[in-house]
């Protein structure tokens, strides 16, 4: 199967060209991504462990989805395509903003993303694909925010960078 291909950006988003997602990570190049949160009508948010097999971050909490737009694909449409391979649903999503950020990772790879952050609702359990997913939970955006603190080694590192910076916006976005 052929690696699949992560979109090189400059800091203001503009492609740069095509790379296989491993070696855009081994050389720490900043590339674009996407983070799905899911709330749903008790303004839970639906996150998800990573699977055991993950080359990075296994077993780790984070937001509902993440991952990296394919060539041609617009945002949506990526959030749209990998929460349903994922989580095994679709909902509409909107895109609330993006930023630049990097972690270093033990096994000496590195997230450079230029992240777009999307929400979306829904109600229903999720279909987990066991091969991306371990498992999954609903929580409060302020169960989320006292279990980072007290247990921050159980959440990628993307998640809190996300979760810290942006939960203000997040919580003005309850339905």
């Amino acid at each position: 199967m052929k690696e699949e291909q992560v979109i090189l950006v400059n800091e203001k988003d503009e492609p740069q060209g095509l790379m296989g997602k491993m070696e855009a990570h081994e050389k720490g190049l900043l590339h674009r991504a996407f983070s799905v949160f899911i709330l749903n009508d008790q303004n839970q948010l639906m996150l998800q462990q990573r699977a055991a097999a993950k080359y990075h971050s296994p077993l780790l909490w984070t937001n509902s989805c993440c991952s990296h737009q394919r060539a041609g694909e617009n945002n949506i449409e990526a959030g749209q395509r990998r929460l349903l391979e994922e989580m095994g649903f679709s909902v509409s999503l909107k895109e609330l903003f993006s930023f630049i950020y990097k972690a270093p990772f033990d096994n000496g790879l590195t997230e450079h993303e230029l992240d777009h952050v999307m929400i979306g609702y829904y109600n229903e359990n999720p279909y987990i694909n066991k091969e991306e997913v371990e498992a999954w939970k609903w929580m409060s955006l302020e169960e989320v925010s006292k279990d980072m603190v007290e247990n921050p080694n159980l959440y990628t590192a993307w998640f809190k960078i996300i979760f810290a910076k942006f939960y203000p916006f997040l919580e003005a976005q309850k339905k």
